[in-house]
Order: structure tokens, then sequence, then C-alpha cells
């Protein structure tokens, strides 16, 4: 019996034990909640929570508005860069045309002063084309009969410090003429040698890359002429007057049972660097001579 009622003062021992536990655990909670530091701490836990959601949003929202900052930069520094090269480009543009231009000058001053240097009286102007029908491999000129320009009229160039001859006019328009020049085939021009003074008739072979022929030339002459002597249009035929360059003689040809002897001639026209020219006015050799100015 005594055993029994030890074991049941023993389990109600027991039992107090955890019925004080539970309350005090539950007393212990209702006063933590019912203090203001718990409170504070709750408000701090949220604070913190919501600062770290705000800080997100404002490092993407700032991420994006940089981004967009920067396309924008972007794309206005490409603007910037195009408007830059274009100027750079009109820069260069200018500079060319100036550089142009000075060297145009430098050549008109120089045809200027050949101008007031030929001795008959004459009319300048410029190299624009070449025939479209190939017509006498012709050039064609910015001058024609309003300015005086008749057919047959010579022309002539001033290059390389040296006046030389061109062709002659074949056909006068009222703007423009038609220029045949000495390498043509159809053109013929009495000549002569300005140091030994042997005469011949100076024939185009119809390219200027292809040298002239200056043919029927006495073969007694082989002995006083040589390679480089420069060779003049006479003046005889009244087309072109005398004393006008042709060209240098290059290669002669001499056969025994030839009556005359012939000589290849370098013209003295670069014609691929032709721009500017001078056509004489006057048409035919009055007594005296062909006349002059003055």
């Amino acid at each position: 019996m005594r055993i029994k009622e030890s074991l049941k003062q023993k389990k109600r021992l027991n039992a107090d034990v955890y019925v004080f536990i539970v309350l005090g655990l539950i007393s212990f909670s209702v006063l933590m909640i019912s203090t203001r530091s718990f409170i504070i701490d709750f408000k701090a836990l949220g604070l913190s929570t919501f600062s770290g959601i705000r800080g997100g949003v404002h490092f993407v929202s700032s991420f994006f508005s940089q981004t967009i900052l920067s396309i924008q930069e972007l794309a206005s520094l490409r603007q910037d860069y195009a408007e830059l090269t274009d100027r750079i480009t009109r820069y260069e543009q200018l500079e060319r045309n100036a550089a142009e231009i000075r060297q145009e000058n430098n050549r008109l001053r120089e045809q200027l002063g050949f101008s007031e240097t030929v001795a008959y009286r004459h009319i300048p102007a410029e190299l624009i084309g070449r025939d479209p029908d190939n017509l006498f491999s012709a050039l064609v000129i910015n001058k024609g009969k309003y300015h005086g320009i008749e057919n047959n009229m010579p022309v002539i160039a001033f290059q390389n410090g040296i006046q030389a001859l061109v062709g002659k006019i074949v056909q006068a328009g009222q703007l423009e003429s038609l220029v045949m020049p000495i390498y043509d085939t159809s053109s013929y021009v009495s000549a002569r040698f300005s140091d030994s003074r042997y005469e011949g008739i100076v024939e185009g072979q119809g390219s200027p890359e292809m040298p002239l022929i200056m043919r029927f030339i006495r073969k007694r002459a082989k002995d006083e002429i040589s390679f480089g002597d420069l060779i003049a249009s006479s003046g005889m035929g009244g087309v072109f007057p005398p004393g006008i360059t042709i060209g240098r003689a290059n290669k002669i040809h001499y056969q025994e049972y030839e009556t005359s002897m012939e000589v290849e001639l370098d013209a003295a026209i670069d014609f691929s660097r032709l721009e500017y020219v001078f056509v004489i006015e006057t048409e035919k050799p009055n007594e005296a001579g062909w006349e002059k100015d003055g």
C-alpha cells in the first residue's frame, strides 16, 4: 500500500512541475509581447526589410536611367562625330580646291605671259573636248565665229616654254570650233629644219602617241641633219605662219633608191596635257609676209 501511495505522490509532483513550467513559459511570452522593446525590434525588422526593397528598386531604376542616358549620349556623340567628319571633308575639299585654283592661276599667268609675246593677232581659247564623231581626230575649243574664228585659222599653244603648233580650225561654229591636230592623217604642214633650212611636208599618223612624219626632204640633207634637230613651220602655202615649232627629229629614214628621204619627229606639244590654245587671226600673208600685231 505504501508503495502505491508513493508512486501516486511522485506522479502528482511531476504533473505539478510540468504545469509550472508551462505556466512560466506562457507568463514570459505574455510579458515579452506586452513590453515596448519587442515592438521596437519588430519595427526595426520591418524598416530593414523595406529599406532593402527600396534600395533594390532604386538600384534598378538608376541602372535603367543611366543606360538610357548613355544611349542618348552615344547617339549625340555619333551625331557630333558625323558632323565633324563632314566638316573635315568640306575643309579638305576646300583645301584641294584652293590648291587647284592656285595651280590654275599659275597656268593662266603662264599663258597670259605667252599671249603677250605672240607676234600675231590671236584669240585665246580653252580645250573643252573632242569631236564625238572623231572627225579628223578633232579637238573642240570654246570659241567660234562669234569670237572672230573662221575655218583654216592656225592654232598654237604654249608648253614647256615653247610656242608650238597644234593644228588648224576645220569647222567654226557660233560658240565652239573643231581643231584638226597635226597628228591627224589629213593634216599637212609645210615645214623646215631650223638650222639646216631643208624643207619638207609634215604629216600625221592618226594618233598623238605616234611620231609625225616629215616627207620629201632632199637626200643631200642626210649629212646635215641629226637626231634632236628642231623642225618648224615654213610659212609656205599661206595657212601656217613661219617659225612655229612642230617637233624634233628622232629617226632618219634614208634609202639610196629613193629620190627623197623621210624623218620621224616627236611633236613639241603633249596633247594629253593640252588645256589652252591660241587661234591666230590672220588667215593669209600679205605682200610683206604674215601680218603681225603693231
